[in-house]
């Protein structure tokens, strides 16, 4: 019982940190500067590790159905398979999960040294907003970033299917290209940027969130990063069915 309880006060307590995030940024927005700084942690310095897990995903992808499509000689469809995959499915959720793992625990970690050492209550004495200031400008950030990021992991998943299908298993490039232009259609790829972006947001509270009420030190840091990831790692793959479900 005890237990419920506090899952159900962390629900409400971080549902209410998002509104106020909302309602900040509509009516006295970040500085750009910030916002800025934010897209390059999470976006612009992840952007190599993404394309070559995109890269890798849509080989693996081709190496595991070539076989089974080979036998009923339906190679040429495996162009439209591994577009499909990454489009609706893969990118979205293996961004999600890298940004969670590697952009999430840094806000987590940061956010809660700050707690610990009382800067934040330092803004607060200066009359600076803590919201406005630390979270705000990162699920700004993240909103733009992590689609973004998943466009690229989508490109480059591409490219890395491409090349194994037509380079190592001979697959027709022709086709390939072809039935992927053809089974493939814009509301797969805007679906999984949708999905990308309610990530993005689940990604930022969360951290923030637990950042935000860090408490017991050194070891509550560890604690509250720890717990971030997991939670957001969690709610990602349980929205994500519950969104294709209602996307597509």
């Amino acid at each position: 019982m005890e237990k419920l309880k506090r899952f159900v006060e962390h629900v409400g307590d971080a549902t209410i940190l998002f509104l106020k995030t909302v309602w900040i940024i509509l009516k006295n927005p970040p500085k750009i500067r910030h916002i800025l700084k934010y897209m390059d942690e999470i976006g612009v310095s992840a952007a190599p590790l993404i394309a070559i897990t995109g890269f890798f995903t849509g080989g693996v992808l081709v190496v595991e159905t070539y076989p089974t499509f080979h036998k009923f000689n339906a190679e040429y469809l495996i162009g439209a398979l591994v577009s499909l995959s990454l489009s609706r499915e893969l990118s979205p959720v293996l961004v999600a999960l890298l940004v969670t793992a590697r952009s999430g625990s840094a806000m987590a970690a940061n956010i809660g040294t700050m707690r610990i050492t009382e800067q934040i209550d330092a803004l607060e004495v200066m009359a600076v907003n803590p919201i406005r200031y630390l979270i705000a400008p990162r699920l700004i950030a993240a909103i733009i970033m992590v689609p973004s990021l998943t466009v690229l992991s989508y490109t480059s998943g591409l490219l890395g299917g491409y090349f194994v299908g037509t380079q190592l298993y001979s697959i027709n490039p022709y086709l390939f290209v072809e039935k992927m232009k053809d089974l493939t259609e814009l509301h797969d790829i805007t679906g999984g940027l949708y999905k990308s972006a309610v990530f993005a947001m689940v990604i930022t509270i969360v951290a923030c969130y637990f950042g935000y009420i860090t408490k017991g030190g050194a070891e509550g840091v560890g604690r509250s990063t720890t717990t971030a990831v997991v939670v957001a790692s969690v709610l990602i793959l349980i929205l994500d069915y519950f969104l294709t479900a209602l996307i597509y």
